[in-house]
């Protein structure tokens, strides 16, 4: 389909999957911000009301399970209610990729609450807002510093009693720094493979790294997949309804 420019074509294949002539959508040459404007656009009908973000699916060889990293490439300084999207909108991925109850870990520096730090408060936060089923489908528990998180036996030695500690599915970061560098530094120093989706819209969204191996980019492909397949099966479990 011929268009008249970078605006033109993300218009243009963000209207195609608003029609459901496509089910998925992926970032090729076009700058990030370029594609996701045309994405908001009223008459591209991808809107749900809801934060879009970035989910980063890790799979380390010296770890066991597979991590979700949030949001590591789209929201900058998320503030409380951003962070419920976040959250919920990484439990949707997790159910859709296959992890029957994902475990959240709203990650500080710390693992008790502490006023002068923002994150701490946002964890607690957030854990009592599933509590109160104001984020669904998962369990929430925060905050959690990284190593109580993933380390079982960290959690142990620092008598954190919790069903996430040491079981994280979902690594939900403070702010984008965090996010990314946890990401790259796994990719980067630590072999591992990796898979970016950009989900909160009617349908996912690649986003990919311009320094991404090809395997990073059919990783991410396969996941937009089974998100996609997901979301057409039981979409009231993997992008529920924003609540008040």
């Amino acid at each position: 389909m011929p268009t008249d420019g970078p605006e033109d074509s993300a218009l243009k294949a963000a209207m195609a999957a608003g029609a459901n002539e496509v089910q998925a959508l992926m970032k090729g040459g076009l700058h990030t911000d370029v594609l996701l404007h045309a994405v908001m656009q009223k008459e591209a009908k991808l809107r749900t009301g809801r934060l879009l973000s970035h989910c980063a699916m890790l799979s380390v060889p010296t770890y066991a399970r597979r991590i979700i990293v949030t949001d590591a490439a789209l929201n900058i300084a998320p503030d409380t209610d951003q962070k419920r999207d976040i959250c919920q909108n990484a439990i949707g991925f997790a159910l859709a990729i296959g992890i029957k109850l994902p475990k959240v870990a709203v990650l500080a520096a710390i693992e008790m609450v502490n006023t002068k730090m923002p994150a701490s408060l946002d964890g607690a936060i957030l854990a009592k807002m599933a509590d109160r089923r104001q984020i669904v489908g998962g369990i929430v528990d925060g905050p959690l510093d990284l190593d109580a998180a993933v380390d079982a036996a960290a959690a142990r030695i620092k008598h954190i009693v919790s069903p996430v500690a040491g079981l994280a599915d979902i690594l939900l970061a403070p702010n984008i720094e965090a996010g990314n560098m946890i990401y790259k530094d796994l990719g980067f120093m630590a072999d591992a493979q990796s898979a970016g989706v950009v989900v909160g819209a009617r349908v996912p969204i690649i986003l990919t790294s311009r320094a991404d191996t090809t395997a990073a980019r059919l990783f991410s492909a396969a996941a937009a997949v089974m998100y996609a397949d997901a979301l057409a099966q039981r979409a009231a479990s993997i992008l529920p309804e924003p609540t008040e």
